[in-house]
């Protein structure tokens, strides 16, 4: 029997301090890992470490015990197979949509060096991008000149740009009202389905984490570990008319009693 692949994302007894020996225990003992292609969503009580998890996957903060292994390398700096959005777009306002989209790939290599000589197809891949989220003809406006769920979907479009094989996401849709964060899962649902990446996604709406994910993982109360695991059976793609069907709310309210016994510190049983 051939080897089992080595899963892409790797945590092991992971552990987070902030502040020293007397700081914030911020995660303990925290073990999971991610396949290659995977989407996972990372739900929990808010303060339970979700973001901090993102930060040493990521490579912007080293643990304070445990290792974290990416793509078959322990995890000691920044990575450059990594794309990240937030809940806030961060765009840079002078620049155009286009020139926001673009900007990773005056920072990362391979894309860096080729940047010059091959502008023309790093442009084209850009507003093939923008396309897919429904931004064409927006290329050459300004965030300001944008709505707010147009920027989030001009933000992913720039964490997608230099192909990073793992797809980070710290509540992207959070801050946007429920129709347009709703259109946003069904747009970046068909991106996922057309381009494959490994997704790792935070989020505290359950909901959004039933329809995008693989797999959804329950976080502890501070020190935060994994404390539920729930595979979604739900083929793709997905639809809004989805969310409605008993089954799904039934997952989804599966998932909040195990967010509820963490916060209170208790742990339920896992039926999954």
């Amino acid at each position: 029997m051939a080897a089992m692949e080595r899963a892409f994302v790797e945590i092991d007894g992971v552990s987070m301090r902030y502040g020293g020996a007397e700081g914030t225990l911020a995660l303990q003992d925290t073990t999971l890992s991610v396949r290659r292609g995977e989407f996972v969503a990372v739900v929990g009580p808010s303060g339970c470490g979700k973001s901090t998890l993102m930060k040493l996957v990521s490579g912007l903060w080293p643990s304070s015990a445990g290792n974290v292994v990416v793509a078959g390398q322990e995890v000691d700096r920044p990575l450059s197979v990594v794309g990240m959005a937030f809940q806030n777009p961060t765009l840079l306002p002078w620049r155009t949509i286009l020139g926001n989209v673009m900007l990773p790939l005056e920072v990362v290599e391979p894309h860096r060096r080729r940047l010059r000589a091959e502008r023309a197809a790093y442009e084209a891949k850009a507003r093939g991008l923008l396309a897919m989220v429904g931004l064409s003809g927006f290329e050459k406006k300004f965030p300001y000149q944008l709505s707010g769920g147009m920027q989030q979907r001009a933000s992913l479009c720039r964490a997608l740009i230099h192909d990073p094989q793992l797809l980070m996401l710290d509540e992207p849709f959070g801050a946007l009202d429920i129709f347009t964060r709703e259109d946003l899962w069904v747009q970046f649902q068909e991106v996922c389905l057309q381009l494959k990446p490994t997704v790792i996604l935070v989020t505290h709406d359950l909901k959004e984490a039933v329809f995008l994910a693989d797999r959804v993982l329950v976080m502890s109360s501070r020190p935060g570990r994994i404390l539920a695991e729930r595979r979604i059976p739900f083929p793709r793609p997905r639809s809004l008319d989805d969310t409605y069907r008993q089954d799904f709310q039934d997952l989804v309210h599966e998932l909040r009693n195990h967010i509820n016994a963490a916060r209170k510190g208790e742990e339920i049983a896992d039926a999954a």
